[in-house]
């Protein structure tokens, strides 16, 4: 069966890893999940990452992040903008997630970035999701 909303696949197995307490997670590649874990490891979500190739396959393998009590850094995610009904926003009404500690990822003209960064450019673009 084909996954036709790539980027909210990934973020259910990120998500179960989570809650399954693992320590990794392998996610199949692509440009733009490539760049959105990027994000997730410079906002400090993730521990670190890699691209793996096994038996002629490829993967990116996530290190997940936990504190010392063994709870996870990341709370949860939201998948906003969704394959059959795109947001876009311009970068004056880019959302704030609890007061900027949330993480909100924007694919803008100029690539991917945060929903913070694309506002100090003064850039708006498609809200792809949300992490906090």
């Amino acid at each position: 069966m084909a996954v036709h909303d790539t980027i909210g696949d990934m973020l259910a197995k990120i998500n179960n890893a989570i809650l399954a307490k693992h320590e990794k997670v392998n996610i199949f590649p692509s440009k733009e999940k490539l760049e959105i874990i990027k994000i997730l490891k410079n906002e400090g979500y993730i521990k670190n990452f890699k691209k793996v190739v096994e038996d002629e396959k490829s993967f990116i393998r996530l290190f997940l992040k936990y504190d010392d009590d063994g709870k996870s850094v990341v709370e949860g995610f939201m998948r906003i903008s969704k394959p059959g009904r795109r947001i876009y926003k311009g970068y004056k009404d880019i959302p704030r997630l609890y007061n900027g500690m949330g993480t909100v990822i924007v694919s803008t003209s100029t690539g991917l970035t945060t929903g913070k960064k694309a506002v100090e450019r003064k850039v708006g673009g498609e809200i792809l999701c949300s992490v906090w």
